[in-house]
């Protein structure tokens, strides 16, 4: 199942999920980073940010929560040495299901740091502490 998992767009572990689960079907979610807003710290912008109408679709109506989650990842990311991108898709590795994230990059640094990062493994503790902050919303594009 292709679909769309990340920290700061979760409503597939609502129905979706459970039912892949129950029927075997592995999960590669796209957008793990949430079109880089996991990236980086809320509220700065970029070239993408400023001209990507499709990522503001979105993930508009959240913000402020969004700004919350956001902070949690670079709370995580501070406290291990890692970047926020680095923990933002472990969680998406460690979710039940996941097979194999999709993911995007437009710089071969960003490539190297989403390889660099994958022997992170978040514990209990932190994947609670960058959920806690999650508002449910529509599913995209409604």
């Amino acid at each position: 199942m292709q679909n769309q998992i990340n920290l700061i767009y979760r409503e597939e572990e609502r129905e979706m999920i459970p039912l892949c689960l129950d029927q075997g079907v592995g999960l590669i979610p796209w957008s793990p980073i949430a079109r880089g807003r996991l990236a980086r710290p809320a509220g700065v912008s970029t070239a993408r940010t400023e001209t990507d109408a499709y990522g503001r679709m979105l993930y508009a109506g959240a913000e402020a929560a969004d700004a919350e989650v956001i902070a949690a990842v670079q709370s995580v990311a501070d406290e291990v040495g890692r970047s926020m991108a680095q923990v933002a898709l472990a969680w998406v590795r460690q979710k039940p299901g996941v097979v194999a994230p999709i993911v995007g990059f437009s710089r071969s640094e960003q490539f190297a740091d989403i390889l660099s990062g994958l022997d992170l493994v978040l514990t209990a503790e932190q994947a609670e502490r960058l959920e806690a902050a999650y508002v449910p919303r529509s599913p995209a594009g409604h």
